[in-house]
Formats: C-alpha cells, structure tokens, sequence
C-alpha cells in the first residue's frame, strides 16, 4: 500500500516537473535555437557540403520562356493609331547553368566563379518552332536613330541609306535570330560607327556567362550565404545617379541564407536588369510536401519616384523619370532604349496597358515569385519574368517615324523557371520532418506531463474511495 502511495505522489511530481520543463522549453525555443544553429553552421559553401553541391550545379531543371508580340497594323501605327499586338510564344529552352572557375578566397571567407548559362531548343514543349516570322520594331535601326537625331548631317545620310535599303521603323524577323543573332543590314552599312553588325535580344549569351562573381560562404555569418560582394570586379555598379541605386545587394537568386524569417526583405541582383531588387514575404505554401514561404517585388521597387523617392537615382539622365513599373536600361545597354517591365506592364501605370492593344496583365501569369524552404533556404519553385521593351517616339530627321504616337512598345517576355525535383524534394522533406521533431520536443514533453496528470488524478480518485465491511456488504433482506 506504501509502495503504492509512493508510486503515485511520485507520477505526480514527475508531472510537476515535466510540466514546467516542458513550458520553459517552449518559451525559450531552446531547441529550435539548437537546431537553428546546426543549420546555420551546415549550410556553408565549403567542398564537400551538401550547400556547395547545390550551389555550384542546382540539380532542379531550369527552363527559358520567351513571348513575343507580333504586331499586325504597322501601316497605322505610323500614321498615329495604337499598335494592336498578338502574343505568341512560349519558345522554351532547357537552362544549363553550373559554376565554372570555382575559387576560394580569403580562407574559405569567399568564392569567386563565373556562371556561363547554354540553352537548348525543347520543341515538346513550346508552341511554335524558331523558324517562326513575328513582326516587331527594328530595335537595331531605332537605336541608331536615337544616336544620331541630333547630328543632321549624319542622320540625313542615314535615313536616305535606310529609303535605298527599304529599312523601316517595323520589320518581319525569324524567332530564332531576334533570340541569338543576325546580321543586320543597317549596322553592316555603319560598321565603322557602331562596334557590331550582328543584333540579338540574347547574342552571344548562350553558352557564355555574364561576368566573374565573388561571393561570400557564409563562413563567417550564415546571412552572407552567398551574397554577391563583387561583380565583375566591382562592388558597386556606376550606371546610376545616387550611391543606393548603384548597390549590388543580395543573391544571384539562385540560393538564399537558411532560417528565412518573414519579416525579412530577400535581395537579389540581376544583371539583366542591371540593378538589385527585393522581394517580401507574401503567403505560406507547400511545394512537393515542403513547406515554404512566397517572396514577390513589392510594386514600390520599380515605382516612380513620387511614390519611392528611392527609385530618383533609376532616372537617366538624370531627371527624367518614366512612369511606375518602369526601368529605363539603355544606359547599360549600349544606348538601345530599352525599357524593362513586368510582361503586360503588370504593377506599371495604367496609361502604358492603354497605349497598346492586346495587354491584359495579372498577377498569376506575370508576377516574379520566389518559394523558398525558410529552414535551410533552398528554392523549391521560382519565376523570373521580365518583359523588353522599346521606347519609340517621332523623330524629326527620319520620316521612318512617321506619326507614331510616343510609347513604350513591347517587344517580348520571358519567364525564367525553375521548379525543384522530385528526388531533391524528398531530401529535403526528411530535414524537414527531423527538424519538426526536435521543435516540437517541448511539447512532446508537455503532453508526457499531462498524460502522467491524468494518470496521478485517476490513482488519487481510487485511493481516496471508502472500503465497505462486511456488514455493508450483506444483502437487506435475507430469506
């Protein structure tokens, strides 16, 4: 009866102290600082880490979507009408994008590399083949335009070249030489002014990469996991007006720091753009059974600068300022003017979707995302999308203009995706899954306490009951 007793007062104070332990596990997320820790000194780029492998060959594939905008009324929009375009598309290229030159710096503080990328054509999965004929604006014969307009003698010569040659403001072009290259008649006759006489929306990108990165390891802060500190030998861009414009913030968007919290902004570069930009924390999701969080541009990151002073230094020259949703690029470009945008003009003012016929931008389709894993800070599924543009305006030393009314004309969009692989998945499911035991060990706890509770309060009922005599237990009545 005394071992009995014991027994119970025992489960009880057991449960007592499983109890608070349990509670003081909880508040201080004591185990969830542990395991944060481990991932923060695991997820380093060291040789041989499971991050280094993913970082230097991404095993998820990548694919390139292009779109392009065929017009079909090049007659009036020279007399002044609105451009009506037709999408079409998408051309999807299998993305092939392992480091190269690998290097560490610095005692391991650093890694330099280059990140040559090579498309291959996937006819399964596109609509249309790169023999196909889109007629677009003549962006080659724009930009000489637009750098000779103010020399008349030069620009006379040369619109009376274009006449004799019949090179227009518009012209029909084959996909695959408007994506990789051609020969342009226009710049084959000006060869001693301009420094090529080939023109592609991605000549000479295939199969080459676009500069020398060196980034940090994350050796020394698990937040500089692969940040960008130089580019190109550089550690600040000089196209811009103001010191924060010309920063070179963030990832490749490739890889991110692990333990991602959601109040935190994600920073990449791009070099397409020629700028940094950033994206917050949207929603929860689950990709392939991983969780995840949903980071996007915000609209305020290529607002006009009424709206985000920030964005002054984006205005080239300086002061002249395009609407929201906007990114005038011309300065890195080679003085193309070239506009960047989200496809459809999604998140730009109003007045640009009106300006041609055929946009109908939504955020399903044409919002940039970004799903990461906020453990360990993989990417489980990712859309860049970006749309060239061309800015096109009346020039009164080329009738080629015609009477074309000022406006930023589409010229194609691309969605770069990556979605992760099934076998990649469910690695990281399994980090995923141990890593929730170990949080929940407080509670584990917690429940182990209320169970042995439970169980001193039902051996506390039982041993307070009366035992009955044995007079008690004879019947009433007897026969």
């Amino acid at each position: 009866m005394r071992l009995r007793s014991c027994c119970v007062y025992g489960a009880g104070v057991l449960c007592i102290l499983l109890l608070i332990a349990g509670i003081v596990m909880a508040l201080t997320q004591v185990f969830e600082k542990l395991l944060n820790n481990r991932i923060k000194e695991q997820v380093v780029l060291e040789n041989g880490t499971e991050a280094f492998s993913v970082w230097q060959d991404p095993p998820p594939p990548v694919y390139m979507q292009f779109y392009f905008f065929n017009l079909t009324n090049p007659v009036e929009v020279l007399d002044g009408d609105k451009p009506f375009v037709q999408q079409i598309g998408p051309y999807t290229y299998r993305e092939y994008r392992p480091k190269e030159e690998v290097k560490f710096l610095d005692n391991g503080t650093r890694v330099a590399a280059v990140n040559p990328k090579t498309y291959v054509f996937e006819p399964n999965m596109s609509r249309g083949s790169e023999d196909d004929i889109v007629r677009t604006v003549n962006i080659p014969a724009v930009t000489v335009m637009e750098k000779f307009k103010d020399t008349f003698l030069v620009s006379r010569i040369i619109s009376d070249l274009m006449k004799a040659k019949g090179i227009g403001l518009f012209g029909t072009f084959r996909v695959g030489d408007l994506l990789w290259g051609y020969e342009d008649p226009l710049l084959k006759e000006l060869k001693t002014f301009v420094p090529d006489d080939h023109f592609g929306l991605f000549y000479k990108k295939n199969g080459t990469d676009d500069g020398d990165y060196i980034v940090f390891t994350g050796k020394k802060n698990y937040q500089d996991f692969a940040r960008i500190d130089e580019w190109n030998g550089q550690s600040t861009l000089n196209w811009w007006s103001t010191d924060g414009c010309n920063m070179i913030n963030g990832t490749d968007g490739a890889s991110f720091h692990p333990v991602i919290k959601k109040t935190e902004k994600l920073y990449i570069f791009s070099s397409d753009l020629c700028r940094s930009i950033y994206a917050q924390f949207e929603s929860e999701v689950r990709v392939r059974g991983v969780p995840g969080f949903r980071f996007v541009p915000p609209s305020e990151v290529f607002a006009n600068l009424t709206i985000n002073p920030d964005n002054a230094g984006f205005c080239v020259p300086s002061g002249n300022c395009l609407g929201s949703g906007l990114l005038n690029v011309s300065v890195c470009k080679e003085g193309a003017p070239i506009i960047m945008s989200s496809p459809h003009f999604y998140q730009a003012d109003d007045k640009y979707v009106q300006d041609v016929f055929g946009m109908n931008p939504n955020k399903e389709e044409h919002e940039t995302v970004i799903d990461v894993n906020p453990l360990t800070g993989l990417l489980l599924r990712g859309a860049k999308r970006v749309q060239v543009n061309v800015y096109l305006q009346q020039i009164p030393a080329f009738s080629q203009t015609g009477k074309i009314q000022t406006l930023v004309f589409p010229v194609m969009y691309l969605n770069e995706s990556v979605f992760i692989d099934e076998e990649s998945a469910q690695k990281l499911h399994s980090v995923v899954t141990e890593a929730n035991v170990i949080v929940n060990i407080p509670f584990i706890v917690i429940s182990a306490g209320i169970l042995l509770g439970v169980i001193f309060i039902v051996f506390m009922c039982r041993q307070q009951t009366p035992t009955s005599t044995e007079a008690e237990r004879e019947p009433l009545l007897s026969s």
